[in-house]
């Protein structure tokens, strides 16, 4: 029973980075049908943990589930955008203002790591791991912030909202410049300066909601390498 169990959450798992991986890639584009009976096919399973994949894409802000019609590639209007990230600035903003005076010495120096970490995958442009290593890099100031409201209010915004902050994240150069912007935030606190951490994170925010506004929501070109992965996602 328990072997069963855990080969269905792997096997939903493989659904879940299959189908980000083709959003994200550009594979299946905004407003797309995600074909339920070919998942099925090509992972050899009932439609039911295909279902369930979905409603976790559909939290995550990649799918809309329509009723009698399926899943939809989600898209985002700029009023969307603007919108996500203006809230997203501000509560990431006091985050930061109210981490200044709880993080240690060691946990800023653990954000240092991941900041460096960071640097190493941008310059091997990964962004499925650097997306991955980002959120920890925001997620330890946050929940330095000690408030659990603020970070549930956080938590739920930027579920919903994975596939912008991946695609902003995706746009030439933007991960290099995340690297920089974290150094600067590092050292407001390292300075204990509230002011200029909240300052700097709204600032990073903002930034990424800008990268899309002006440049669109689409992430980069394909790498050949990224083309090749992307042609045999059959789905």
């Amino acid at each position: 029973m328990k072997k069963s169990i855990e080969q269905h959450l792997t096997l939903r798992e493989k659904i879940l980075e299959t189908i980000r991986d083709a959003i994200a890639t550009g594979l299946l584009k905004p407003g797309e049908k995600v074909a339920e009976p070919e998942l099925a096919e090509r992972f050899g399973i009932s439609r039911t943990p295909i279902r369930e994949a979905f409603r976790q894409l559909e939290s995550e802000g990649y799918l809309t589930v329509i009723p009698r019609k399926g899943a939809v590639v989600v898209s985002f209007s700029s009023k969307e955008i603007e919108e996500f990230y203006a809230i997203k600035s501000i509560l990431e903003g006091y985050a930061a203002h109210c981490a200044c005076k709880n993080l240690s010495d060691k946990e800023i120096e653990r954000l240092a790591a991941i900041n460096e970490k960071l640097r190493k995958l941008a310059e091997e442009e990964d962004i499925k791991h650097f997306f991955k290593v980002h959120n920890d890099f925001h997620e330890l100031f946050r929940k330095a912030a000690d408030n659990a409201k603020l970070d549930d209010m956080i938590n739920s915004l930027v579920s919903k909202f994975q596939l912008l902050r991946y695609a902003s994240l995706s746009k030439p150069g933007r991960m290099k410049v995340s690297v920089q912007e974290h150094v600067k935030i590092i050292e407001a606190f390292r300075s204990r300066d509230p002011e200029l951490a909240e300052q700097l994170v709204r600032k990073n925010a903002e930034y990424g909601g800008r990268v899309l506004m002006e440049g669109g929501v689409a992430v980069k070109p394909l790498s050949r390498n990224e083309q090749l992965a992307a042609s045999q996602l059959d789905i």
